[in-house]
């Protein structure tokens, strides 16, 4: 019996896939979890800052109650932090939710929305999941073409998503080149912003993106928990752009999307700075650690500004896949990225120490065999 339900884009639509969890690994392959290094979702690998769990140690006595829909306090934290008025702040169910949000607020059935290849496989989902046209604009060197990206822009384009940096390629767009293409996009093309990796980049790679939005009504800024402030379990994201985009996006937004002990856990690692200069540490020597490694193995990567990095195992279509299926029965799980286009490639995420050690001996002995 065939599938008439639901619309033909909805059908159309291949379901995101997550890396693999530590315990379908460990059942596939017959191997103990607690050996088995993860290294495929760009998680923090300190896990939940200690001033989180306290803050939802404290939280957990009124969970019988439904959560701040407003989201009162987590705002007026973010509204302190980037300085713009609490209601120029959206809150999302990771930033993911930010995303198809906004895709189902600015987008109707037919438009168009713009992004490059090599992007977030979301922006493509949350594209078809509105029945919109796509028009994916060819990466330059991995990364986003500003300048093609500009001129693929239609009459009927009203969305338009930037990675910076960008997953899963890492690379990275400067401030400067940034503000010239805003300077030029049309005002009735929404750009998101999305910088769920920002707080890994260097000092001198960094700009208070938040402040563009004060210059550019069309502009939202996308920001996660999940990547540096060790959030991932729990699902906060959230956008800052100007009211007249912020109120659409709330009129859809569900109103208990972001949950209690995620909105206490939210305010208590944004202050968290120690947590956070020791995550962003740790991600600068362990990109140094797999940079050697893959210099010393002779292998291409992209130098990368998140917390990860693609490097590619193989000249053939099969390699990533084979490479990947031999770290696994290592117990060394990373992520496949031939859904992108990329299947000669994998994407690593960056570990603890020990973690990129164990790594770099599982690839060493896959490309060995």
């Amino acid at each position: 019996m065939s599938n008439n339900y639901g619309p033909d884009y909805v059908r159309a639509i291949a379901p995101y896939q997550a890396g693999k969890p530590i315990a379908e690994v460990a059942r596939e392959f017959g191997l103990d979890e607690e050996a088995i290094v993860k290294l495929a979702s760009n998680e923090n690998p300190f896990g939940v800052p200690a001033s989180a769990v306290q803050a939802m140690n404290a939280a957990a006595a009124e969970l019988g109650r439904y959560p701040d829909a407003a989201g009162f306090d987590l705002k007026g934290a973010l509204s302190k932090r980037y300085d713009v008025p609490a209601d120029w702040i959206t809150l999302g169910n990771g930033s993911n939710d930010i995303l198809e949000i906004a895709a189902h607020a600015f987008v109707e059935r037919g438009q168009s929305v713009v992004y490059s290849q090599y992007s977030f496989a979301v922006y493509a989902l949350a594209t078809q999941g509105v029945g919109a046209r796509h028009i994916v604009v060819p990466a330059k060197n991995h990364g986003h073409d500003l300048d093609a990206m500009l001129a693929a822009i239609e009459a009927d384009t009203r969305l338009l998503f930037i990675a910076n940096p960008n997953n899963p390629t890492g690379t990275f767009i400067p401030a400067a080149e940034i503000t010239a293409f805003l300077d030029k996009v049309p005002a009735h093309v929404v750009v998101v912003l999305d910088e769920a990796y920002n707080e890994f980049l260097a000092t001198e790679n960094q700009f208070e993106s938040a402040e563009w939005v004060k210059k550019y009504p069309n502009l939202m800024v996308s920001r996660t928990f999940s990547k540096a402030y060790g959030l991932a379990g729990l699902r906060v994201g959230f956008a800052i752009a100007q009211p007249p985009l912020t109120d659409l996006m709330n009129r859809i937004r569900q109103p208990f999307n972001v949950n209690s002990l995620a909105q206490a856990a939210a305010i208590a690692a944004l202050n968290d700075k120690e947590f956070l200069q020791k995550s962003a540490a740790n991600n600068t020597a362990g990109y140094q650690q797999f940079v050697a490694a893959f210099e010393q193995l002779g292998l291409e990567y992209v130098p990368s500004y998140g917390n990860f990095v693609l490097v590619k195992v193989g000249s053939d279509a099969g390699a990533g896949a084979r490479v990947n299926l031999a770290l696994l029965k290592q117990g060394v799980i990373v992520r496949p990225v031939g859904n992108y286009g990329l299947p000669e490639w994998l994407r690593i995420s960056i570990g603890l120490p020990q973690e990129n050690a164990v790594f770099i001996a599982a690839l060493s002995k896959a490309l060995a065999e």
